[in-house]
């Protein structure tokens, strides 16, 4: 397996070769900035140009969050090659590497082994589609690998935001029909199966289509985005 070389640093937090500094570590999987590729169920009623920057948005608003957490390395995961970054993740540390698979579960299980070969002992990923994820979710699920083997983020579609390990569990991410409401629950099955334990988190949205971004920015209208 090969991984991806990283990018000379491209704004200021993201650093060649870092070192790890802690024992946890936030996988992002992330799309690169290209017009008629991202938010595609959004384009289908807004266009391209709307989804693209809707999806940037949605990536800035992760970046927020992951600004506010501590004691953990992130490792951004773009989906075609390294490029710069649309946005700082202020305050942190962080590395840019390409995405390596044939699927999304395998490019996942990359992922997760490159970390875990890293000395990571605790390893989150999660995707730039969900606003309503936040700092506390994060820290929620660090927490219960201290005690579980799996952690998962329910999304609203049967799917997850969120998936948690402390050990590689390649299995976990294999004969997976993503894309489908039974993503969550087969995970959950095969996780049962070998008689590990896991934990649900709050069970959040996914940003697909322009009535989900209408109701996203409705519930926050009072609040400012960040």
């Amino acid at each position: 397996m090969v991984v991806q070389q990283v990018q000379v640093p491209a704004v200021e937090g993201q650093l060649p070769n870092m070192e790890r500094t802690s024992k946890n570590a936030v996988i992002v999987f992330q799309k690169n900035l290209q017009k008629g590729k991202v938010k595609t169920r959004l384009a289908k009623t807004m266009g391209d140009e709307e989804a693209l920057e809707i999806y940037k948005s949605l990536i800035k608003i992760t970046y927020h969050q992951l600004s506010k957490l501590k004691d953990a390395d992130i490792l951004i995961y773009l989906s075609e090659y390294v490029e710069e970054l649309p946005f700082d993740i202020i305050g942190k540390n962080y590395q840019i590497f390409a995405q390596n698979g044939s699927d999304l579960g395998q490019r996942m299980r990359n992922a997760f082994d490159e970390t875990f070969a890293k000395g990571y002992q605790k390893c989150l990923i999660i995707g730039t589609d969900c606003p309503e994820i936040g700092m506390q979710e994060l820290q929620k699920a660090y927490d219960h690998l201290a005690t579980c083997d799996v952690v998962f983020g329910p999304a609203k579609d049967g799917g997850y935001y969120l998936l948690g390990k402390k050990t590689p569990i390649p299995l976990l991410l294999d004969g997976i029909k993503w894309s489908t409401d039974e993503v969550l629950s087969k995970s959950i099955e095969k996780v049962e199966n070998e008689k590990l334990t896991y934990a649900l988190l709050s069970t959040l949205g996914d940003i697909d289509t322009e009535n989900d971004w209408k109701n996203f920015k409705a519930k926050k209208s009072n609040e400012q985005l960040p």
